[in-house]
């Protein structure tokens, strides 16, 4: 058992999958998205009291924060009982482009050389923490929602904004890949 669920899951069994949270979420009037649990856990702690935007019943969204506690839960369990021993099935000219930033290929879905303590502490690692945790809770702030937000509860509710918002992720993340990776990594 723990051997199949350890594999990767092909896409016409996650796809569905998906698609049938999101056939839940909007038979009971609700939306998919992780960076609103913030707002919640605000609200929950007493925000409310003095900022506005904290000031809502937070209540009706106690089943966002399980679903984040549980990703989270479900990431640890993943990551230290379940990952699987073989190299991870990447194309050729990925790890080459990889390479050529100086970071090693290790086989790991997440390379040591960019995710590991002794990588946090060093100045190419608090500029992409900081740095990037700052432009993630600015852009969701500003777009209004976070990209699983817009482009799976968004799209799947046809919302204009979620569309540009998603073209507009998708911008960012060739900018991040194709001009600002090559500088950072060269810090």
């Amino acid at each position: 058992m723990i051997e199949w669920i350890s594999q990767p899951w092909a896409w016409y069994v996650s796809g569905p999958m998906i698609a049938f949270v999101m056939i839940l979420l909007l038979w009971f009037g609700q939306s998919f998205g992780v960076s609103s649990t913030m707002r919640t856990t605000c609200s929950m702690l007493g925000a409310g009291k003095n900022v506005p935007f904290f000031d809502f019943d937070w209540k009706g969204q106690l089943w966002n924060i399980a679903f984040v506690l549980g990703a989270i839960i479900g990431g640890f369990i993943a990551h230290t009982y379940l990952q699987s021993p073989e190299i991870i099935g990447i194309s050729e000219q990925t790890i080459k482009d990889i390479q050529q930033l100086g970071v090693p290929f290790d086989g790991k879905l997440a390379p040591d050389a960019l995710f590991s303590w002794e990588q946090f502490f060093t100045l190419r690692g608090m500029v992409t923490i900081i740095g990037g945790g700052f432009l993630i809770g600015f852009g969701t702030r500003y777009a209004g929602g976070c990209t699983s937000g817009h482009a799976i509860s968004g799209l799947s509710n046809l919302q204009l904004p979620s569309l540009i918002a998603v073209i507009g992720f998708f911008v960012g993340g060739l900018i991040m890949t194709h001009l600002l990776l090559p500088f950072i990594m060269a810090l």
